[in-house]
């Protein structure tokens, strides 16, 4: 695909679930958002920033949103679901995948940050359409299926000193 240059158009979308599960589940630790901003757009135009979230009514989320959108963020907020069992679910894979869709039209590069395989079908159909797709997230925690279907991938555990706090 199209190598990386400052007149790219850029999409970046963030699952915010993944990253932080994964970030706690590997290391204890939180995701850099300023900085997994920063690289993804990588100098190029920004076009849009998402970060697809859950209210799960915690005490401290609003100031995570609100952090967010100080950064640059435009934030997708989901809340929680509660089945009678008591289960909960909550999940953006299909408004990140067409959030993808649309914007593909608009931009030049898509970045999915996210570990999530099940996005990998989304990352052949944006590079079928001539879409440059890049992936961000956690070596450990991300399906190869995810990495095999994109043009590039960056492991924010190789520098996890930049990324996690």
């Amino acid at each position: 695909m199209t190598v990386v240059h400052p007149n790219q158009r850029v999409a970046v979308l963030v699952d915010s679930q993944n990253l932080y599960h994964s970030a706690h589940s590997l290391y204890s630790r939180n995701i850099d958002y300023s900085a997994l901003l920063e690289e993804a757009v990588q100098g190029r135009e920004l076009t849009r920033a998402i970060a697809y979230v859950i209210r799960a009514d915690s005490p401290e989320e609003e100031s995570f949103f609100e952090a967010l959108i100080d950064i640059g963020f435009e934030t997708k907020i989901k809340d929680i679901k509660t089945f009678g069992d008591g289960s909960k679910k909550a999940d953006w894979d299909v408004g990140m995948s067409l959030d993808a869709v649309t914007l593909a039209p608009h931009v030049d590069t898509v970045v999915l940050c996210t570990g999530d395989g099940d996005f990998s079908r989304l990352c052949s159909h944006l590079r079928h359409q001539g879409v440059r797709v890049e992936v961000m997230a956690l070596g450990p925690s991300t399906a190869d299926e995810l990495v095999e279907a994109t043009d590039s991938f960056v492991d924010l555990t190789d520098h996890e000193e930049r990324f996690l706090l």
